[in-house]
């Protein structure tokens, strides 16, 4: 598989509304497939960027360290991670290596 490939995997959303130490309300998004990581905000869009910020870079973290990330189903075709990757500030961790094979990519498969 590409990279591409990985940063095109569909995860399962949990989505929680929580409530803060200070009686406020927050959102809590995680993918429980890909990690044991959440984002937070009042807002769910900003919630929502920042846990895709941490879905690619974990997937990252884990290929780098030779690990396969979880691929439950099969990506989507229709996903543009170098247009999410922008959007995101990303384009720098993945825009030279997502036409490329993890092995070509010097990582472990």
């Amino acid at each position: 598989m590409k990279l591409r490939d990985y940063l095109s995997i569909p995860y399962l959303l949990e989505a929680e509304t929580v409530e803060t130490p200070d009686g406020g309300w927050t959102r809590r998004l995680r993918y429980p497939e890909l990690g044991n990581f959440f984002a937070e905000h009042e807002d769910v869009e900003t919630a929502l960027a920042e846990l895709e910020r941490l879905r690619i870079t974990e997937i990252m973290r884990l290929l780098r360290r030779g690990e396969l990330p979880p691929a439950p189903r099969a990506p989507l075709e229709t996903l543009d991670p170098a247009w999410l990757a922008a959007r995101l500030g990303l384009t720098d961790l993945i825009s030279d290596k997502l036409q490329h094979d993890v092995a070509e990519l010097g990582l472990k498969r």
